[in-house]
């Protein structure tokens, strides 16, 4: 699906395309009926151009935003980006890699090898502050030294509560459902709070080097049958876990972090565990709208830059297929709920969809823009090169979706670039945990 933006731009090159065909004639020009065409007895005398065959130039305004971050000009310069990129570039750039280790060098080398648009760093690759710094700043000059003017993306799981893989280096924030209990309890005040957090998560994250952060979560639990999610949703009640959502989003928005709102389309009806198997959603596509698409329909509306499709086979969209790697899911979150950003998958080495041939390919196909930690980055990158090469994934499809990312990071540059991380970053986010915790506790 192309975007507003390419949809205007299609316009302007018609619009140059129709007048450069339409100059001076020293013929009778005779037509029926139709708008824009002179009369049958009309003459355009020589050196004239009929004033009805002028059509004005559409134009589209650089400085524009989109409705999910980039401005329509940094839009284009990511399309003139891709355009010029190799098969095996294109395939990096829509790679966030999955590695071992805790050797600064080690991501490094995969993205200089394999022109990886970033990688994800798990609590496994973590040590200290220092030896963090050390991966970031390494992984960033890799894709500075592959001659790309755009930062790397550089993510981690820092939701808060039990999902915190930077635990005793960034600022411990309770887990998100606290969020949900702050607004719950304070209304507009709890919101604040809410935005305060995300916000000051999102600068520390920068200071340690991120651009991303894998959060909020926008599922909505269904309580003690819901073994995955828990405490990491905002709420039970969709009203609450949107508001919260949609507060998060634009806390790290402000912050110059990438956010990533996930499970979509909800992973807290699942009474399965999609880490290790693939969770069947029977719910009727009504009750999707009135519970679990409610959060991610706030958070398009706060301009969510990116949203993580989770692994699930959702019978109302796509019976059988993960949804991961189901059309049907991609188009919904296009069409139904308006989402334009960067549609990023969860993790392709989880157990819902482990052993699926041609996994990351499928996912592109589908409609995905970014693929999250294959189980083997270098096989999986080989193999998308090899399907970008051969046509299995057609070039506006790659492009698309790398332009996408692309023109993501160029809007994490700028907005980085305009809101400088503070030098007590640290003591204003624990000043923001503790007010978090005030709001959830003053709930009624």
């Amino acid at each position: 699906m192309r975007r507003p933006g390419a949809l205007a731009a299609a316009a302007l090159s018609l619009g140059l395309l129709v007048s450069g065909c339409s100059g001076t004639t020293d013929e009778t020009t005779t037509a029926g009926s139709g708008s824009g065409t002179p009369s049958a007895d009309a003459t355009v005398e020589p050196g004239e151009q009929s004033q009805e065959l002028e059509q004005p130039e559409e134009t589209v305004d650089p400085d524009q935003a989109t409705s999910w971050g980039p401005t329509e000009g940094e839009l284009a310069e990511a399309r003139d980006v891709v355009a010029q990129m190799s098969p095996e570039e294109l395939a990096g750039q829509v790679i966030v890699g999955r590695y071992a280790g805790t050797d600064p060098a080690e991501p490094a080398q995969l993205v200089s090898d394999l022109h990886l648009s970033g990688v994800c760093v798990t609590g496994d690759n973590v040590v200290d502050e220092a030896q963090v710094r050390a991966t970031t700043a390494a992984v960033s000059q890799a894709v500075a030294d592959s001659g790309r003017d755009f930062p790397a993306v550089i993510g981690v799981d820092q939701e808060g509560g039990t999902v915190s893989h930077l635990r005793g280096i960034a600022t411990e924030f309770p887990a998100f459902r606290t969020a949900g209990e702050a607004v719950d309890g304070n209304g507009r005040s709890g919101k604040v709070a809410v935005r305060e957090a995300a916000y000051t998560t999102g600068l520390e994250l920068r200071d340690l080097g991120f651009t991303w952060v894998y959060a909020p979560v926008a599922d909505v639990t269904i309580g003690a049958a819901d073994p995955t999610i828990g405490s990491r949703s905002p709420s039970s009640d969709p009203r609450l876990a949107a508001k919260a959502t949609a507060a998060a989003v634009d806390g790290f928005d402000r912050s110059g972090t990438v956010s990533t709102t996930k499970h979509y389309p909800g992973h807290g009806g699942a009474t399965a565990d999609s880490h290790l198997t693939l969770p069947a959603l029977d719910t009727p596509v009504e009750e999707l709208e009135k519970r679990d698409l409610m959060p991610f329909r706030a958070a398009t509306k706060a301009g969510a830059p990116s949203v993580m499709i989770g692994h699930l086979d959702v019978e109302a969209l796509a019976p059988g297929t993960p949804s991961s790697i189901a059309p049907e899911v991609y188009e919904h979150l296009r069409e139904e709920v308006g989402f334009e950003g960067v549609a990023i998958t969860d993790s392709l080495g989880m157990g819902a969809v482990a052993g699926i041939p041609d996994l990351a390919v499928k996912a592109l196909v589908a409609g995905a823009d970014l693929l999250l930690m294959p189980a083997d980055t270098r096989r999986t990158h080989a193999r998308v090169t090899k399907a970008i090469s051969g046509g299995e994934v057609a070039p506006e499809r790659i492009e698309e979706a790398a332009a996408r990312v692309v023109a993501l990071q160029l809007w994490q540059a700028r907005v980085a670039q305009e809101k400088q991380v503070p030098d007590d970053v640290s003591a204003r986010a624990a000043e923001a945990a503790q007010a978090l915790e005030v709001a959830a506790y003053a709930a009624p």
